[in-house]
């Protein structure tokens, strides 16, 4: 199987109801929680797509979606690192830093290794030095947070984004 990757620095009207509609497949087993409705996203969304750095790779297979990842740069003053407890050192937030926000891929192409080839062409074409994310840790019974262990990152501490959200493990790794 060949995923063809695409880039965007900025979301059209055709994309983003792609995206919005790859994210309620990608989820369809939460979006009746709060945090994870279509519209919760659609907000998060439009608020990313808007701040500096943010970049989407969007995956096809032929011309059906396979799923997204999307990043936008964090300074050091950023509301991401201050949700963070502990919070964490200059040695990270001293220096522009790329936050991973979101990432999924649509069931019929997991275990495939698409989310990773998503994850690297995106990353390959940033500079920031390092790349963080937060994960729930208790997603796939723990599987992803350990996936994500497997692609280099190590806890860097826990952070609770919202009054709705569970409380996510904040990741950390050299880009």
């Amino acid at each position: 199987m060949t995923i063809e990757v695409r880039h965007l620095t900025r979301l059209d009207r055709p994309e983003r109801q792609t995206l919005l509609d790859v994210y309620a497949d990608v989820r369809a087993e939460l979006i009746h929680l709060p945090n994870y409705a279509v519209s919760a996203f659609a907000e998060r969304l439009d608020r990313h797509a808007s701040e500096p750095g943010f970049e989407i790779t969007l995956g096809y297979d032929g011309e059906e979606p396979v799923g997204y990842a999307y990043v936008n740069t964090v300074e050091h003053d950023d509301r991401w690192w201050k949700r963070i407890e502990p919070l964490p050192g200059p040695d990270y937030t001293g220096q522009p830093a790329l936050a991973l926000k979101e990432i999924g891929v649509r069931k019929p192409w997991r275990g495939t290794g698409a989310a990773k080839r998503l994850h690297d062409a995106l990353l390959a074409r940033r500079t920031e030095q390092y790349v963080t994310l937060m994960v729930n840790p208790q997603a796939g019974d723990g599987k992803v947070h350990r996936l994500y262990q497997t692609w280099g990152y190590r806890d860097l501490g826990d952070s609770r984004p919202s009054p709705a959200s569970p409380v996510l493990r904040a990741m950390i790794r050299n880009r």
